[in-house]
């Protein structure tokens, strides 16, 4: 009889499938952005908190601490006593939820045979009270895999989740996509108003490269870098042309104050980088991509310097009005940090 073998953390990746709504969408569960599980039912085998890292899970052979395999996701112990477990989640920010991923890679003979998704909308975190909403029905589970479920046509705002495994087992990563949703009627519009953030609808439509990690949501992240990682990348260019990402903004403004940072980076910042931009009314990603390369200039090329913030205001700015979208420009490759971009808001 042939043993099987087992996934290392050195196996190569598998191609999967991943629908549209996990490239379109930040992550909403990603503990970098601030997402924390607040309690839950057993973590005895492997802490809940680890089913939200932004890392893809490992498997190590030989791995094991006082309550035996170490296990890269929220283990629960062998239950005897009938019910199931859970784990309550607060999400990094509010947000519209597309679509989620319960992942059991390397849970083959302790995933759950299945699972159940409930939301709730708190102004504080959950008690016994609250009232929560099943947003993803009971659904068998398979060890060892991805299981994306696609949320459409749900426009309610979420702030917290309840996964609940049944009767128990372990889930490698939890992944939340959606849109995070800003009360702009709320806010002042003679303020300024950092429309490019993540947490205020900003959003990555797309980017010819990130060779050094996956969609570079982190440029609209709050706060400098932490490290070179937390930012985005390209590989080194070999041919002509430049690399580019494309920003919607969470809401559409007149741009008073643009950033570039370039924290952490110093052998591989951009030489030079550049702002185009457009107010769109209606449009898909995919046209969205050729339009940019025709919008006007919102910055002219301005010159890097390595581990630098880079502020741009008054008379470098092009007046375009109001805009919705911003192509970021570098050339001709190299590391960004963060992108921020300061407006006054557009009614209607």
């Amino acid at each position: 009889m042939t043993t099987p073998e087992l996934p290392t953390a050195t196996s190569a990746p598998r191609q999967i499938d991943v629908p549209s709504f996990a490239t379109r969408h930040a992550n909403l569960a990603n503990a970098d952005f601030g997402a924390q599980v607040l309690s839950c039912s057993d973590e005895f085998f492997a802490a809940a908190q680890r089913v939200l890292q932004s890392s893809d899970p490992v498997f190590i052979a030989g791995k094991f601490d006082d309550h035996g395999k170490w296990m890269d996701g929220w283990e629960t112990r062998r239950r005897r006593n009938g019910g199931h477990d859970f784990a309550v989640i607060r999400l990094a920010f509010p947000g519209i939820i597309k679509g989620l991923d319960i992942d059991t890679r390397h849970f083959t003979g302790n995933f759950p045979p299945a699972a159940s998704v409930q939301a709730c909308h708190s102004q504080s975190d959950p008690d016994d009270r609250t009232q929560w909403t099943t947003i993803v029905a009971t659904r068998s589970l398979a060890g060892d895999s991805h299981h994306f479920v696609e949320i459409a046509g749900d426009e309610r705002v979420w702030t917290h989740l309840r996964l609940n495994i049944f009767p128990d087992g372990g889930v490698a990563r939890l992944r939340v996509y959606g849109q995070p949703a800003c009360d702009w009627e709320a806010l002042d519009h003679n303020a300024l108003h950092e429309v490019s953030a993540l947490r205020n609808g900003g959003r990555i439509v797309a980017f010819n490269d990130a060779h050094y990690g996956g969609i570079p949501f982190r440029l609209l992240m709050p706060g400098r870098g932490v490290n070179m990682g937390d930012g985005w990348e390209t590989r080194r260019r070999r041919e002509p042309g430049n690399d580019w990402c494309l920003i919607e903004l969470g809401h559409a403004a007149v741009v008073k104050k643009i950033e570039v940072d370039t924290a952490h980076f110093k052998g591989n910042y951009p030489d030079r980088v550049s702002l185009q931009a457009a107010l769109v009314a209606e449009s898909t990603d995919e046209s969205l991509v050729t339009q940019a390369m025709f919008w006007p200039q919102l910055l002219g090329e301005q010159a890097m310097q390595m581990d630098h913030q880079h502020f741009f205001e008054g008379p470098q700015l092009s007046d375009l009005g109001a805009v919705s979208h911003v192509r970021v420009n570098m050339f001709p490759d190299g590391g960004i940090s963060r992108v921020r971009i300061w407006g006054h808001l557009v009614k209607g």
